[in-house]
């Protein structure tokens, strides 16, 4: 095969790929768009073509004939694709198509494909994290923020009083919100860390230590704006911490933190060799070019086997999905949670609406939220989330890690057997308050407590009955100052006795 045809078959070959993977693709171009913590995705690619024209001319004097293990490569990535597309995990599809680009890059360019492994993986910074874990990690850099702001705070002599992510001054209360949490910082400078790691011409512990440290230097930053903050509203009011000036204070501590960077390399420069920033940094140059159209080593006729592989491969692999995002869903009739009963034995019931942001962002088909109350007076707060389909992407949140925030905090979790069934036991507190929470997934017939068990079998139910509806089911109730936890769990399991019945009519087995 003429070289000219070798690079035609590899710009088809790339072509296929992006289509293939043009759902993941598209959805983490979506998320780049409404997420500011992934807004430096817009960037992600153009430095990795930066960085590939860069080196150029060494990857071309470097190529050498096709590695299989990239063709092995590639048929790995496509089934953790197929899985992707099958249990809506997008992660699983933008991941896979990076590990493509690896394997397409080690069949087209073999061995040259050393000086390509970094600037494909870089765009593994590019791809949003899942929301479920994006939001258990939201929630933990809240409270963490929370606590070294505080502590930056009482520096100053300005008394003040933590509660969960709640910081109280007295006049005033701040909420460490998801915004202020710092993933907008770290996402960005842990890719600023790995490019800056690229380009450091140093030993491997020196490029890993700056990787690394892009994680505290943005936990200690984005704790020290907030103490700022903390401080500039005690002295001038709340104004400081809003609007443009609370903005522009996120832009100056996100330089502050690529300075920090560069002044640990260069510490580390002064203190181990000596050289300076242009000794360790810079674009190197390559003479010693040997083009691949012109090299009929690695791009004969016996070649063609695995280039054709590659392609029929790829096209399969879109045939499969296609089929699968075109095959019509089954979706079950859903009697409306609307009409649930608001009188249940001596339970009496009164509906509350979700906000229309907190609605769009559950994106659940229908929900139920109420608080039922009986002769004593006392409540359990009922919350059912349904999803007619999940294939997008769209899934219940797993309470465990939305109920993190508001000054709320876990204080017990336990998976217990209750109604004969299985669910979650979660005890919150919120300074003397406290709240005992009973959670559980279901739908499809069956009662699940564990999240990842649930997506194992939203997974089989999406193959074998083509169906991904299901419900996340919560019930509340408020432990009282006279009341102990025991007292608190036998109204919710007797609340559990009478709603549950009437609660299989409106999720369908």
């Amino acid at each position: 095969m003429l070289s000219y045809q070798k690079a035609s078959v590899f710009i088809v070959t790339l072509v296929l790929a992006c289509i293939t993977f043009w759902d993941g693709i598209a959805r983490a171009y979506l998320r780049w768009g409404i997420e500011e913590e992934y807004s430096h995705g817009f960037l992600i690619p153009l430095v990795s073509l930066y960085i590939l024209w860069e080196k150029k001319n060494l990857i071309l004097s470097s190529v050498t004939r096709p590695m299989w293990s990239g063709y092995f490569l590639i048929i790995l990535s496509l089934l953790v694709y197929i899985l992707g597309e099958l249990s809506a995990l997008f992660i699983l599809i933008q991941y896979s198509f990076v590990v493509t680009l690896v394997g397409l890059s080690m069949i087209f360019l073999g061995k040259a494909s050393r000086y390509t492994l970094a600037p494909i993986l870089l765009l593994l910074f590019a791809i949003p994290l899942p929301y479920v874990i994006e939001v258990v990690l939201t929630a933990k850099l809240q409270l963490v923020s929370s606590w070294l702001g505080v502590q930056v705070i009482r520096l100053f002599d300005i008394p003040v009083y933590l509660e969960g992510n709640i910081i109280d001054l007295g006049v005033y209360k701040l909420q460490v919100v998801e915004a202020c949490s710092g993933l907008r910082y770290l996402f960005p400078l842990m890719s600023l860390g790995f490019i800056a790691a690229y380009f450091y011409r140093a030993s491997f512990w020196k490029k890993a230590v700056i990787f690394l440290a892009t994680i505290p230097i943005t936990i200690l930053m984005n704790s020290f704006r907030i103490g700022v903050i903390g401080v500039l509203v005690d002295n001038w009011g709340i104004a400081q911490a809003e609007g443009f000036l609370h903005d522009f204070e996120g832009w100056i501590i996100f330089m502050a933190c690529a300075g920090l960077l560069a002044l640990l390399i260069w510490l580390m420069e002064k203190l181990t060799t000596g050289n300076s920033f242009a000794d360790v940094f810079g674009v190197e140059q390559y003479s010693n070019t040997k083009s691949i159209l012109q090299d009929g080593s690695t791009s004969s006729s016996r070649n063609m086997v695995i280039f054709s592989l590659t392609v029929l491969t790829l096209v399969s692999s879109y045939g499969v999905t296609h089929y699968i995002d075109n095959r019509q869903e089954i979706i079950p009739e859903h009697n409306a949670l609307v009409n649930f009963p608001m009188k249940l034995d001596e339970w009496t019931g009164y509906q509350m609406p979700l906000g229309s942001d907190v609605e769009s962002k559950l994106a659940m088909t229908d929900y139920l939220l109420a608080n039922y109350q009986n002769a004593q007076k006392q409540t359990v707060n009922f919350y059912v989330a349904y999803y007619e389909t999940q294939r997008k992407g769209e899934s219940p949140h797993s309470p465990r890690v939305c109920i993190p925030g508001g000054g709320w905090e876990i204080a017990a979790f336990d998976r217990i057997e209750a109604n004969g069934h299985p669910a979650n036991r979660v005890i919150i507190k919120k300074g003397t308050q406290e709240q005992l929470v009973y959670y559980w997934f279901q739908g499809h017939g069956r009662i699940v407590a564990n999240e990842y068990i649930n997506k194992w079998y939203l997974l089989q139910d999406s193959i074998i009955k083509n169906r991904t509806d299901g419900s996340l089911v919560r019930m509340v109730t408020m432990v009282a100052d006279n009341e102990t936890v025991a007292q608190a769990e036998q109204r919710l399991l007797s609340f559990m006795q009478v709603a549950e019945p009437k609660l299989k009519q409106y999720i369908a087995e």
